[in-house]
């Protein structure tokens, strides 16, 4: 949902993607544009504008290709054209489709009232929308060819797969991309539980404004320009201070509920699309898509594609690419941050695996590879096929943690109580706390995922565990599993893991350069493969949190799962692991005080000493056998 507020994210959510521009020629010379309200069940009108091929007449029939969105479905009037489009990719424009956008509920020149992540219950709710939408596009626009395709990214991703359950007979293939999934175990709002304030603060102030009706656009709740945003949100302090008269001035309806909604109750679990997705019919085929570098909907991608796995004779495909949030949908993706991947993964994409994708299910066209999961290497940046994912072609390895900084391969004790001997300490400071990123930034670093972790591994607040060199290449292919052993003096703590592949020192920059150029040395370079958050007093249920006992004696275990990676670390590599609690300014601290988020004042912050009993942590890795 989060597309990050810049430019090009923005683009990412509209007709005509950001690609090498068709000029508004093409579209005005092959499609025919329609602005429609069409009536909902209730009455409701939504506002839809749809581009007809030309030459849909006689035996020429086309399919709709449709992307439901809150992000704006213009531009509005029917003499106005896109100036690039009008499907997702140029390949699919020039395909020829009968393109549908639509004004979700209560967004923008649509009726009714908007609903964050609309729960699946009800008589009214996205599936229904969707229904009455095709039921009214197959009876009102001629030369169609009875069949739809749905697909969107990121909240227009959560459209696509909300259309699933119970869905019209016509739907015969969905494509939910980066799809919000569940916004307090791992996408947008929170990972397990932990507030992603950056992001939200930044995305709320656009989205979250409020209306009295249909509009063309929407007003930013507030002005707010800050060169430093560790800063600025250290000076805002806590989270309850963004209601303030400069910012969300408890006009932001949305940002209310986040902030009240502090555990995993019946608001957040309405909302995980999931649950609902036992009701899909077993004809319509799914492509869910995903980037291993999405700071948004990693997790939505993965867990939309598990749910549908375990519908009986499911037609479902899953992709992950080496992508930021949307990025596939570029002309061009080479690389990101210091990394080049090797080729153009977008147009790979595009060309393999979303284009046959609709012209064979909508089409009968060509065919469609029959790859289960169709998954980039970050590593080797290779394009690898599995006929099951997670693969049943691995195994676990386990790596403990040890007191001296080593990371080994044999089993912690997972039972252990711990003792202090077999321990190691950092102080937690909510007044200093580790910064997610390197350097000084005015916005999110779309490229941290990637990072060199070397500016945290100095902080006397990050753990640092590492194997030695590598005497052969490992592959992590799944999800990590952490299980850590802690006591802390606090009564609440942050856990952030971060798995890294550690370069060997002879390591050189992997980005082409001028001939006769210095090549620049990448040696000891910490790349971050996977990394993510744990809220502790979530450790034994996100529904009843707990506190900790505030006594370094008295440990806790504090267990979770990382997203899955497809890594391979090289021969020669090392892998590390960095243990740290504060993630920040893209997670909110945690006071160290158990206290709702919304209740914590200046006062509750302290200081807190975290102990890490290294007899009875570690991780656990799948990796390709």
């Amino acid at each position: 949902m989060r597309l990050f507020i810049t430019l090009i994210s923005l683009l990412i959510a509209l007709p005509g993607l950001a690609q090498t521009p068709t000029d508004s020629a093409f579209v005005r010379d092959n499609y025919t544009k329609l602005d429609r309200q069409i009536a909902m069940r209730d009455g409701k009108k939504l506002y839809t504008v749809i581009y007809v091929p030309k030459d849909a007449s006689g035996s020429a029939k086309y399919p709709f290709l449709m992307e439901r969105t809150p992000y704006s479905a213009g531009p509005y009037g029917e003499g106005n054209y896109p100036k690039s489009g009008p499907g997702p990719s140029v390949e699919l424009s020039r395909e020829k489709f009968i393109f549908v956008y639509q004004d979700v509920r209560g967004r923008y020149m649509s009726e009714g009232d908007f609903e964050e992540m609309t729960p699946a219950g009800g008589t009214i709710n996205e599936s229904t929308d969707t229904y009455d939408t095709v039921e009214w596009l197959l009876k009102n626009i001629p030369n169609n060819n009875g069949r739809v395709g749905i697909t969107g990214i990121s909240y227009p991703g959560f459209y696509a797969t909300a259309a699933l359950p119970n869905a019209h007979p016509a739907i015969r293939a969905v494509s939910p991309q980066a799809p919000v999934t569940d916004e307090f175990m791992g996408d947008d709002a929170r990972h397990n539980g932990a507030f992603f304030l950056l992001d939200n603060f930044s995305f709320m102030n656009y989205f979250d404004a409020p209306r009295s009706g249909p509009v063309a656009n929407y007003d930013v709740l507030f002005s707010n320009r800050t060169p430093d945003v560790y800063q600025f949100f250290l000076n805002l302090g806590p989270v309850k201070n963004a209601n303030g008269a400069a910012y969300f001035n408890n006009k932001g309806k949305i940002w209310n509920e986040y902030v009240q909604h502090d555990t995993y109750d019946a608001y957040w679990q309405s909302r995980d699309i999931r649950r609902a997705l036992g009701r899909v019919p077993t004809g319509v085929a799914t492509l869910v898509v995903g980037g291993w570098y999405d700071a948004e909907d990693l997790f939505g991608a993965l867990k939309t594609y598990e749910a549908l796995e375990k519908r009986p004779q499911n037609k479902n495909q899953l992709v992950m690419g080496p992508w930021t949030h949307g990025a596939w949908a570029r002309r061009e993706w080479l690389g990101l941050g210091d990394f080049q991947f090797g080729s153009n993964t977008a147009q790979t994409y595009r060309d393999e695996l979303e284009t046959p994708f609709f012209t064979y299910y909508l089409k009968d066209k060509g065919t469609f590879g029959k790859d289960e999961a169709r998954l980039f290497n970050t590593g080797t940046n290779q394009w690898q096929s599995f006929d099951k994912w997670p693969t049943t072609n691995s195994q676990r390895i386990v790596f403990s943690l040890n007191q001296n900084g080593k990371l080994t391969s044999t089993s912690f004790k997972s039972t252990s109580s711990g003792t202090a001997s077999n321990s190691v300490e950092y102080i937690s400071d909510p007044a200093k706390p580790v910064p997610y990123t390197d350097g000084t930034w005015s916005r999110r670093n779309n490229a941290y995922l990637i990072e060199d972790q070397r500016f945290a591994a100095r902080r006397p607040d990050v753990l640092v565990f590492q194997t030695e060199p590598l005497t052969e290449d490992l592959t992590l292919a799944g999800p990590i599993g952490v299980n850590l052993r802690v006591a802390t003096t606090g009564t609440d703590a942050d856990f952030i893991v971060k798995v890294i592949d550690v370069l060997p020192d002879t390591a050189q920059s992997p980005r082409p350069t001028v001939a006769g150029a210095r090549v620049a040395t990448m040696g000891g370079y910490q790349r971050l493969i996977r990394a993510d958050v744990m809220r502790g007093k979530f450790r034994q249920s996100m529904e009843r949190p707990t506190a900790f006992t505030p006594n370094l004696n008295v440990p806790t275990t504090v267990s979770f799962t990382l997203n899955d990676a497809l890594h391979t670390i090289k021969k020669g590599h090392r892998l590390m692991v960095q243990v740290q609690s504060s993630w920040f300014p893209l997670v909110d601290r945690n006071p160290q005080t158990f206290k709702a988020a919304n209740d914590v004042t200046e006062a509750d912050y302290q200081k807190a000493t975290i102990r890490l009993f290294t007899d009875a942590s570690g991780i656990t890795v799948t990796v390709l056998k």
